[in-house]
């Protein structure tokens, strides 16, 4: 699911610096830098540690594209309306800096759509200053200084900078990424004071056919255990009260920490090394009134162990965001989703039965290559039988480098589109009668807006909403009986 582009502002007054940084950036301090993301939460947490870099420099940011002297665009590359919406914005913020009479500004293009398409974009787009890979977000304060004292021409006719060596060619758009933020990473966070995102790993070894995030963003590897506690012990004094757990595969976290190697289908076992299960348990006994939110669990590593562990803390959120894509096994294997049917039935009947109110939010693709109207009815069944809570779907999209892309039986838009109503029409029903079993019932919520509030189960920007009728104070815990519901939000 994409999510609205972000804008970011904020004085450069506001962010922690020593003296001794203010005084050595003093000739950049009035710098104006402009940001743009785009796509998903782990993007965001990227376009955070960049602003961090630049706040660091001694720049100030500005919510005014055209303002800046420098704008970047986080794009996204993850299906093919992300690369559209990404290229759009491109253009239009070079349109913009024409029309705004600022020729002088700075365009910068960063995010996955830079890391896997930065030689070909060169080329395309020779009004971009620079591209950047995903190892250089750290950098990009340095990358904007190295900009700012060259001259003007155009990015075609001499290489992109890097931060690193300065002038060099797009080395990074041939080589996977290896780079992960510390605790201690330059950054600043663009969503709202009560709540953020915590990004524990980043890549992924999972060999899914139809995706190519292993291509841009690497192998997985995981950040140390006391990287993210440290973290997450400097939100909470913050006043952060809802912490999100992002990665590509949130339940792979740790494994590749393991003295001995973990397979693609490895449970979740503390007895081999740090585990998200174990990870949890420190974060538990850590003081103050949050939640903690687990996103992007696979279902290969879940253990008896992780479900005994989320039923114990009472920190972390009974949610489980977990992306399935399919059922039908025929599917799953040519997914290369390392699932069964039988495996996935068996895991949500542990979760509901081990995790009691817990709250199931997954995605499924349709219109997968090959897939037949039976298998598909096999999803739609699984769909009514189950009664996810919280449910998307994507039609597929056929993604250059992926082995589906190659696959044979590609489906015509017209049936992707027809799969897509129809499981969507199943859901809202399901997630209608969902929010009608709430009605009555007293609910903790965090408030996000004066009338507008998220329970438990509802995760930000991607899930339900509760609309109050009477003002609470945002960033609270409060509690409020459920009065009724309107689509898919509910009223209280």
């Amino acid at each position: 699911m994409n999510w609205p582009p972000v804008v970011a502002a904020v004085s450069a007054a506001n962010y922690q610096r020593s003296g001794k940084e203010q005084a050595t950036r003093l000739p950049l301090q009035r710098t104006r830098v402009g940001m743009i993301s785009l796509g998903c939460a782990k993007n965001l947490v990227d376009a955070e540690v960049m602003l961090g870099s630049v706040l660091q420099r001694g720049m100030e940011i500005t919510s005014c594209p055209e303002d800046a002297d420098v704008l970047v665009v986080n794009t996204c590359a993850f299906i093919d309306s992300a690369k559209e919406e990404s290229i759009e914005a491109i253009l239009e913020a070079h349109q913009q800096r024409g029309l705004n009479r600022r020729p002088h500004q700075k365009l910068i293009v960063s995010g996955c759509m830079s890391q896997r398409f930065a030689k070909e974009l060169r080329q395309e787009m020779p009004e971009v200053d620079a591209f950047i890979g995903l190892d250089q977000v750290a950098q990009l304060g340095e990358i904007i200084e190295d900009i700012l004292t060259k001259r003007p021409t155009l990015n075609a006719e001499r290489p992109t900078l890097n931060g690193e060596n300065h002038l060099v060619d797009l080395a990074f758009a041939d080589t996977r990424p290896t780079y992960i933020p510390d605790y201690n990473t330059p950054r600043f966070r663009l969503t709202p004071a009560h709540f953020g995102y915590l990004k524990i790993a980043e890549g992924c070894n999972h060999p899914c056919s139809f995706c190519v995030i292993p291509q841009m963003r690497g192998m997985h590897r995981s950040r140390s255990p006391e990287s993210v506690l440290a973290e997450i012990r400097a939100l909470i004094r913050e006043g952060v009260r809802e912490i999100n757990l992002i990665s590509q595969d949130t339940t792979y976290y740790g494994m590749d920490l393991w003295p001995s190697k973990a397979g693609p289908r490895q449970p979740i076992d503390s007895a081999r090394g740090p585990t998200l299960a174990a990870l949890l348990r420190e974060i538990q006994q850590i003081e103050g009134e949050f939640w903690v939110r687990l996103l992007y669990t696979h279902p290969a590593h879940w253990s008896d162990e992780l479900i005994e562990t989320i039923a114990q803390c009472d920190k972390v959120a009974r949610y489980i965001d977990i992306p399935l894509q399919h059922i039908d096994d025929s599917v799953l294997q040519r997914m290369r989703r390392e699932t069964s049917s039988a495996h996935i039935e068996n895991l949500i009947d542990k979760l509901r039965a081990g995790i009691p109110g817990v709250t199931l939010r997954t995605t499924f693709i349709v219109g997968f290559p090959g897939e037949t109207d039976a298998e598909f009815a096999r999803l739609l069944d699984f769909i009514r039988r189950v009664r996810f809570d919280r449910l998307g779907i994507f039609k597929y999209s056929q993604e250059m480098g992926s082995r589906a892309a190659k696959m044979p039986g590609q489906i015509p838009a017209k049936i992707k589109n027809g799969r897509y109503r129809d499981a969507m029409l199943v859901q809202q029903q399901i997630a209608h009668e969902v929010a009608c079993q709430k009605v009555g019932r007293e609910l903790k919520l965090l408030v996000d807006q004066p009338h507008v509030a998220r329970s438990e189960g509802d995760a930000p920007d991607v899930d339900a909403r509760v609309v109050l009728s009477k003002a609470a104070p945002v960033g609270e815990f409060i509690w409020r009986r459920i009065a009724g519901s309107r689509g898919y939000d509910l009223l209280a």
